[in-house]
């Protein structure tokens, strides 16, 4: 009796070699690897997180605004509103809402004129310094205002700036718990992409500008 041969279909083949590589797992050859250092290079000790962050931040064509106190920082914003003479301003975030209340800025917060923006401010859950980054969140700061408008303007305190990533996200853990934000975002800079010509275009997916306001909150004590 002639026996037919049993065709073994390419997926059944990689389960396996799945499922013998989680039966004889191989011992780890490379014992000694240091995966704790940081691999990048150090910034001048003579830099602060400030300046760092300020210089790689600017770099990346974001506009860096240095606020010595809380009223600082209101009348470097209600004198940019001015300059610009935007007519559609928006904020979402109900503690700043009340903050451009008790100093007389005109903002929207209507959903249904989002169309007409011309700008928003948002606050941030850490400036990474390395790369000038901003981290934000699902929880704190609306997504649609960090990628709608044209204009985005992020206040910050000095406090909340970090060196590395990885300090930035443990500022989320100490803030939320185990109630982390559903999603977290990585702003650098104003949105750029290029075409398939390698034209760059700024704006394509999110704000031509992007500001930073850091209210320094840090005692010098």
């Amino acid at each position: 009796m002639r026996l037919v041969e049993q065709q073994v279909t390419p997926k059944e083949k990689i389960l396996k070699k799945v499922r013998q590589a989680l039966t004889f797992k191989s011992k780890n050859q490379f014992t000694n690897i240091d995966l704790d250092s940081n691999i990048y290079v150090q910034p001048s000790s003579d830099l602060s997180l400030l300046e760092v962050f300020a210089q790689q931040f600017t770099s990346l064509s974001g506009e860096f605004v240095y606020c010595s106190n809380q009223f600082d920082f209101l009348d470097k914003l209600i004198t940019l509103l001015e300059q610009r003479k935007w007519k559609h301003f928006f904020c979402w975030e109900h503690q700043l809402q009340d903050t451009l209340k008790d100093t007389g800025i005109n903002f929207s917060h209507k959903k249904e004129q989002l169309e007409k923006v011309q700008a928003a401010i948002t606050t941030c859950e850490a400036l990474i310094a390395r790369t000038g980054t901003i981290l934000v969140s699902s929880t704190a700061n609306s997504r649609t205002l960090t990628i709608w408008p044209p204009v985005h303007i992020v206040v910050a305190k000095r406090s909340q700036l970090v060196m590395e990533t990885k300090d930035g996200m443990q500022l989320v853990r100490n803030r939320y718990g185990k109630n982390l934000p559903s999603l977290l975002s990585y702003i650098t800079g104003p949105s750029r992409s290029t075409n398939i010509e390698n034209t760059l275009v700024v704006g394509a997916h999110g704000p031509t500008e992007v500001f930073v306001f850091i209210v320094d909150d840090i005692s010098r004590d």
